[in-house]
């Protein structure tokens, strides 16, 4: 399973789906990037393999970054993929 994780500007946690093929992930993946190069304040609809019932919408222009994750079974001692860290100025 492939998780697709989005950041999104001024929320602190990524949304994400999952998509069961890593042709499918790499297909959301490039949408995402053109979405995000169009530079239109577009919406970008996601539909969830992983939870069938799980539909997301967000304005491209709003998209920060974009990563795609394998989930093979082993997490971290959070129990969330890695990725979109950063450190609170001092």
């Amino acid at each position: 399973m492939f998780t697709i994780d989005l950041s999104i500007k001024n929320t602190a946690f990524p949304i994400s789906v999952q998509r069961k093929s890593a042709e499918d992930a790499e297909a959301v993946y490039q949408l995402i990037l053109a979405a995000m190069r169009s530079g239109n304040p577009d919406i970008v609809e996601l539909k969830c393999e992983g939870k069938t019932d799980k539909k997301i919408a967000v304005r491209a222009s709003e998209i920060s970054g974009v990563q795609i994750v394998q989930k093979d079974g082993v997490s971290t001692a959070s129990g969330r993929p890695p990725g979109f860290f950063a450190l609170a100025g001092e």
